[in-house]
């Protein structure tokens, strides 16, 4: 897995945990955390997949 995937799930596994934080403490501010998550993991999914894809890449050529 790549290293930038690694961080980003790092960085959506913190987010997750601040928005349970925050919602428990019952600050509304959990909804910038839930989103930072939702981007967190989506780019942690495109690295994933750009690395796989030139796997494939390299491996064809």
């Amino acid at each position: 897995m790549p290293r930038l995937a690694l961080y980003a799930l790092v960085v959506c596994a913190l987010a997750v945990a601040a928005a349970v934080i925050s919602f428990v403490n019952g600050s509304f501010v959990g909804i910038v955390w839930v989103l930072l998550a939702g981007l967190s993991s989506n780019m942690a999914w495109y690295y994933v997949r750009r690395a796989r894809a030139e796997k494939e890449a390299a491996a064809s050529a």
